[in-house]
This record gives C-alpha cells, structure tokens and sequence, in this order.
C-alpha cells in the first residue's frame, strides 16, 4: 500500500498546482453539453473524499464493507460548485485528500489486507467487484485512488493550459 500512497501523495500535489493554472473563467466550461466542467469534476472529488473518508474509517470497525451511496449528479446540481471560488474549491480538494492519505496510511495492515465477504463494491466501487467475491480495505481504497485519477485526467485534457 505504501507505493500507492506515495503516488497519492504525488498526484494531489502535482494535480493542486496545475488546477491552479486553470482560470476561473475556463473552470466553469463544459467540455461538451450535459458534461460536468472543471469545477464540477472537483466538486464531485470532493464530495467522494467526504463519503470515502467515513466508509475508510467505518470499514476498521467492521467486518462488512457495505456504505451507502449518493446520487452525484443531485450532489453536483444542490451545491452549485460553478458558482464556487475555483481557487477555494482546489484547497479543499488538496486539503481533504492530504487528508485522507493521513487516514489512509494510519490503518494497520490486519485492517487493510483483512478479506470481507460482504460488501457492496458491486454498486459503489468505480472498478467494481462482483458480489460474491471477497474483498479488502486496501482494494477500495486503491479504487478511490484510481477514481480520482481518472476525473484528473479528464479535467486536464480539457483544460491543456494546465501543464
């Protein structure tokens, strides 16, 4: 897991600066109608930090990893993230995700490696599992990592100012 953690780390510093070269102006631009713009994509980071973060220390107190979802795109449309300072919006994404890599890397390793048999990555996982299949902390918590990398992406080739 500590390789993981290293490159979240890397990725939330590298992500922060170049999400500050995006204007505010150019933050609020959908890639194409019906898309999310940038500061919706960080928007939806975030509000995945804030769900991931109790799920990631529930799930220490539990033998199940089964956490309610959330309908994103009522999250996105309710909280009116185009509307937000954009440079206030990318703190608060770096900020919760330096975060959670403390609350990631404080979970013992019984915690992390320990096979659940019961869980609902099935529905909430972006890589999902299947039902039937046992999993771990550490595979959910790797999954927000690639969850996030993924929306990086996104809002980077849209935004190619932002080297």
């Amino acid at each position: 897991m500590n390789d993981a953690l290293e490159d979240f780390r890397n990725t939330i510093e590298a992500a922060a600066e170049r999400l500050l070269q995006i204007s505010e102006e150019q933050s609020r631009i959908p890639k194409a109608v019906g898309k999310w713009s940038a500061k919706e994509i960080i928007g939806h980071l975030i509000d995945s930090a804030s769900n991931n973060h109790q799920r990631f220390v529930r799930a220490q107190f539990s033998d199940e990893l089964i956490f309610p979802g959330y309908p994103q795109e009522d999250w996105i449309s309710v909280q009116q993230y185009n509307e937000e300072s954009w440079p206030l919006l990318v703190q608060l994404w770096k900020t919760f995700n330096l975060h959670l890599l403390h609350v990631m890397s404080c979970v013992p390793e019984q915690a992390l490696k320990k096979l659940r048999a019961k869980h609902n990555l099935h529905q909430i996982a972006w890589v999902t599992v299947d039902e039937g299949e046992a999993v771990t902390l550490e595979y959910f918590m790797r999954d927000y990592i690639r969850h996030l990398k993924h929306h990086l992406k996104q809002v980077f080739e849209n935004n190619p100012q932002a080297t």
